[in-house]
């Protein structure tokens, strides 16, 4: 089973527009940060975790051509503007994309050409797939949801195998965790430090962690007022660390 960070930013991205400060004008790689996104090989297939808008740029550095399935974490631009560059991938069959009724029901409002009955040529072929807090399947790879919040919006993680993904999350409710015991790799988002009203802060990240106790973690969906990679990533406990865009995991693969 393979991971990689796609993007590990916020929704402005690192560095930020018109921002000058030392992590925006860093010449570190690691700092340089695209939008939220993760890209998991498991089981002879492709899923890719949200499809914000560094999606074709992210596709292309990733050399990735072809994918079997979408699960989108909810309906914020950062986690979907670059659903119609899937065009692509969708030349040989439709892309199949997992999401909450809420979600199905904002993109057709925002992508209406997509769904019409006389389509433009050329337009992505998706096809939504409305799942829930049920266990479901993608490309035939079994997936368990996880409900986060984001502040007061209830949107998804998932957890693949040993492996959980829960980005833009403030608090998760009392019975999620029993979803996420025994994780090799949990990644969960870390906006900055100190606190923010919709987000976890990085304080709170490492609470959480403690908590769930994976044995190993990566923080994700990180602003330039997290601080510098090179600096803060040493200030970490041993088994958590800072992911940056192109970082690749491999873990044992699942026993489905």
């Amino acid at each position: 089973m393979k991971i990689t960070f796609l993007g590990t930013g916020t929704s402005t991205g690192n560095p930020e527009i018109g921002c000058s400060c030392e992590v925006c004008t860093s010449r570190d790689p690691r700092d340089w940060r695209l939008r939220a996104s993760v890209l998991v090989e498991v089981a002879g297939k492709r899923l890719l975790i949200d499809c914000g808008p560094d999606f074709r740029y992210q596709m292309l550095r990733a050399k990735c051509v072809h994918l079997d399935a979408v699960l989108l974490t909810h309906e914020h631009y950062d986690h979907v503007g670059g659903l119609d560059d899937l065009r692509p991938f969708s030349r040989e069959k439709d892309v199949a994309i997992y999401t909450e009724a809420n979600v199905v029901e904002a993109i057709k409002t925002r992508m209406p050409y997509v769904f019409r009955a006389h389509k433009y040529p050329g337009v992505p072929n998706l096809v939504l797939h409305t799942v829930g807090l049920a266990p479901f399947e993608a490309a035939g790879v079994p997936i368990q949801p996880i409900r986060v919040m984001h502040a007061k919006l209830p949107i998804l993680g998932f957890r693949i195998g040993d492996f959980a993904y829960l980005t833009d999350l403030k608090y998760l409710p009392e019975e999620e965790f029993a979803k996420l015991e025994g994780l090799e790799v949990l990644v969960v988002d870390a906006l900055r430090r100190g606190t923010h009203l919709s987000h976890e802060g990085l304080e709170e990240a490492l609470v959480l962690i403690a908590r769930i106790r994976p044995k190993e973690a990566y923080l994700t969906h990180m602003s330039h007022r997290i601080g510098l990679h090179a600096q803060i990533d040493k200030q970490l406990p041993p088994h958590v660390h800072y992911a940056y865009d192109g970082l690749t995991l491999t873990l044992p693969e699942p026993l489905f």
